[in-house]
């Protein structure tokens, strides 16, 4: 591994919409900016795992695709001429003399600035991965972690699994085009915003999403193809036939 030193205005790690259109705000002001992302595209979140996910609280826009902000973002930026530094992660940050920052990476690449801009959201992406016996054998085949396209999940009976705001959302978006969707929490509360609650919980009464209470304790079968997912509820198990799931 070669190792470099850049010097520069300021650093952005984290290339997300906030780490974008810092890098933006900073453009402005004729800052120059180098920006570090473990991910190997711009985008964080809204390219990695929701490129196909409609988003709502932008402030201007009704409604705006992740990969559709994105692709603005860095139109927006373009102007500026930032450096990506991707399939980086920061590695090491401290104070150079009185008014310098060293920002370290595992690439070895050494930046010195007057800036660090922190935008790293939940930190390097990483799967949460339920702890369900064989699941590795289904993943990218019927368990996805990610939503890139949502064209694949048309005509597919779909178990969604937690009751956040991503599985809500989810579970609101495909439920259009999936064939079935079931969602599966372990609680009868759900933790998302409260304009998506009342959607979902009309989708269920309405029978049009259905909902189990409970968790899931184990996958049903062959060479990756789900059939059914086990789901328990207190002393009792019961089958729910589903080809995907998203955890």
């Amino acid at each position: 591994m070669n190792s470099q030193i850049i010097e520069t205005d300021a650093v952005v790690i984290g290339s997300g919409p906030v780490g974008l259109f810092s890098v933006f705000e900073l453009g402005l002001l004729d800052i120059k900016c180098e920006v570090v992302d473990i991910l190997d595209k711009p985008g964080g979140q809204c390219a990695e795992l929701y490129p196909d996910k409609p988003i709502y609280d932008i402030p201007g826009m009704p409604v705006v695709m992740g990969n559709e902000l994105v692709e603005l973002l860095i139109k927006q930026i373009n102007p500026f001429k930032p450096n990506f530094h991707l399939s980086s992660m920061v590695d090491e940050l401290e104070r150079e003399g009185e008014n310098l920052w060293k920002t370290k990476t595992d690439t070895g690449i050494t930046f010195l600035s007057k800036v660090v801009v922190i935008a790293a959201g939940g930190g390097s992406f990483q799967p949460k991965k339920p702890p369900i016996k064989g699941i590795s054998e289904y993943e990218n085949k019927s368990v996805f972690y990610s939503i890139r396209d949502r064209k694949k999940f048309k005509g597919k009976n779909i178990v969604i699994i937690g009751g956040g705001d991503s599985a809500l959302d989810w579970a609101i978006t495909l439920n259009d085009d999936a064939d079935s969707t079931t969602l599966i929490h372990r609680r009868e509360e759900f933790r998302a915003a409260p304009e998506t609650v009342n959607k979902v919980s009309s989708l269920i009464s309405e029978n049009k999403i259905k909902f189990h209470l409970g968790q899931v304790k184990s996958l049903n079968g062959k060479d990756g193809v789900l059939d059914n997912v086990v789901c328990s509820q207190g002393d009792n198990e019961i089958k729910i036939d589903c080809d995907t799931i998203l955890p």
